[in-house]
């Protein structure tokens, strides 16, 4: 049975007390701390979030990896010597913004400071923005948000190409780079992933299914994990 890990994402917790849910997310048995960053104009929503800062506070915490998903436009070598010096294991950018000779720059600056590197495709970007880089990254991130049949008021569906895009993605993996990991990301809970889980991801990032079930963090990763484990054993995933 395939172990398909699961990254507890901190975009929706409450940050007075996030040494606390990083240390129940930990002790709970996620396998990656997710940590959600943003500029002011590429996550609308979440606007300056995160940072090396919360990697700095969090990192005693947990002796788990930590990965800072970075909404921005613009990286430089700076910000990502803080997040490494900071205790971050891996960098993940947008790939509609980070592609060409930008890229290759972003890529070996992550290897000078030994921390992975990720590309994430969002809401309407094509899998191709990654097809050139997808030799050199360690993690495939497909966000499945999208507009689908919401009702315009921050209410975000799954994108209608989601199961296709997921199997496009694992396809490309499989035959360019193995090495790389395949995650799914985006409003993702125990009892709605299971069309995703059918394409074989290696990570699944969870936030809200986590953080905020009224059942708690425990519990609600002991659900997750079974749905997890439960697809794993139906899909017969290697």
């Amino acid at each position: 049975m395939k172990h398909i890990k699961i990254a507890a994402g901190l975009a929706h917790v409450n940050y007075g007390r996030i040494a606390d849910i990083v240390i129940a997310a930990d002790k709970a048995g996620v396998d990656y701390i997710h940590s959600d960053a943003a500029d002011m104009h590429d996550l609308k929503n979440m606007q300056l979030m995160g940072g090396h800062q919360i990697i700095e506070g969090i990192r005693p915490e947990t002796k788990l990896p930590i990965e800072c998903h970075f909404y921005t436009e613009t990286c430089d070598r700076l910000f990502i010597e803080k997040i490494a010096a900071a205790g971050a294991n891996m960098l993940i950018l947008p790939a509609e913004h980070f592609i060409g000779s930008q890229l290759m720059y972003i890529i070996n600056y992550c290897r000078e400071f030994g921390i992975k590197v990720g590309l994430h495709i969002g809401g309407y970007t094509p899998l191709a923005f990654v097809e050139e880089a997808i030799y050199d990254i360690d993690r495939l991130q497909i966000i499945v948000h999208g507009v689908d049949e919401t009702d315009g008021k921050d209410n975000w569906g799954w994108r209608r190409s989601a199961v296709d895009l997921v199997k496009r993605a694992r396809k490309m993996i499989d035959e360019k780079n193995p090495k790389c990991e395949l995650a799914i990301d985006g409003g993702l809970r125990h009892n709605n992933m299971e069309p995703l889980l059918e394409c074989n991801p290696d990570v699944v990032i969870l936030s809200s299914a986590i953080f905020k079930d009224p059942d708690g963090i425990d519990a609600a990763v002991k659900k997750c994990r079974k749905a997890l484990d439960d697809a794993s054993v139906k899909f017969n995933l290697k």
